[in-house]
């Protein structure tokens, strides 16, 4: 983000700022609430309601806090699976529904995709400045969700005997293997969810995948409404580069996609901005928002688990 400000920082930016424009800040701020509270939602509707309200709200602020200090390749599904379990869910169920919930992201990266190769051919969706190579890489990255997103649904869908299977070859390797009997146990529950989620009707699937779709959308409108927060842009590339964007940022392997993602954000989002000068502001709001919002606030409710982990333990000595 340092780099970003450095290279784009023009000397009197902020004179330029139209305060009219200000309050869009406390709305990207109220959108991020939002992405929360429909990812909690998801979450508390794959549960069948069994959590509350507030048990799926720190679930949730603990999987993004969980997403922000682990690369993005990995995400925070296996501390948001020891949330669910923190919170009474079994884990073989808690696993089932942190991956039926990563599987229905897929199904929208599916739709995603489609989108922004139909809109490639009115518009420019893919900045000229990343060359052939990233758009060799850009169809990789759809490339790879789509297989993924596949695989997934065929696990969980079709064949959750396939998982149970994978998951105790894994843990009869040498180092793992003390665990294998409670494992095991947790993989047959895991099948036993994924059939149940199986025999769900296609309006509970939609209605989760409705869910889904409203985190992700709140997720691509944050660093819109931060740009046009700060003076007027292309509102129609904006969001399609931001879609694009968002994408990409699942592939980067550092924690939160620190380093990559405030690259992207300038590559991307950069040449619709009129003055270079407000790309390093743009970026800085931006990550203030979502990144350092999700460590500031997830960070509480990991630590509530901890504390009820400590708590526990010292009460069974």
């Amino acid at each position: 983000m340092g780099v970003v400000i450095y290279l784009t920082y023009t000397p009197g930016v902020l004179e330029h700022l139209a305060p009219k424009r200000m309050p869009g800040l406390v709305l990207a701020i109220f959108v991020t609430f939002l992405k929360v509270y429909f990812s909690a939602l998801k979450i508390r509707f794959l549960a069948d309601k069994v959590i509350s309200k507030m048990a799926a709200m720190r679930i949730a602020l603990t999987w993004d806090f969980a997403s922000a200090i682990t690369p993005s390749t990995i995400g925070g599904a296996p501390v948001a699976t020891f949330a669910m379990a923190r919170e009474g869910i079994q884990l073989g169920k808690s696993s089932a529904i942190v991956l039926y919930g990563v599987m229905l992201d897929q199904f929208w990266y599916a739709l995603a995709v489609p989108i922004l190769l139909i809109s490639g051919i009115y518009f420019q969706v893919l900045p000229e400045e990343i060359g052939l190579v990233g758009n060799i890489t850009m169809v990789l990255i759809y490339a790879g969700l789509l297989s993924y997103g596949a695989l997934l649904a065929y696990g969980l869908l079709i064949n959750p005997a396939a998982i149970k299977k994978t998951v105790n070859f894994v843990f009869r390797l040498p180092f793992l293997r003390k665990y294998s009997q409670k494992v095991s146990k947790e993989a047959e529950n895991l099948e036993s969810y994924s059939k149940e989620l199986r025999k769900k009707s296609f309006g509970f699937v939609l209605k989760a995948f409705f869910l889904s779709t409203l985190s992700w959308l709140c997720r691509i409108a944050i660093p819109v409404i931060v740009v046009l927060s700060l003076l007027p842009a292309n509102e129609i590339l904006l969001i399609l580069r931001s879609l694009a964007m968002n994408l990409a940022f699942l592939v980067i392997p550092t924690p939160g996609g620190s380093g990559g993602v405030e690259g992207l954000f300038a590559i991307f989002l950069g040449p619709l901005i009129d003055r270079s000068g407000f790309i390093g502001l743009a970026v800085f709001v931006w990550r203030i928002i979502t990144y350092y919002f999700s460590i500031g606030v997830g960070i509480i409710a990991m630590l509530w688990y901890v504390n009820k982990t400590v708590a526990s333990k010292l009460g069974d000595e």
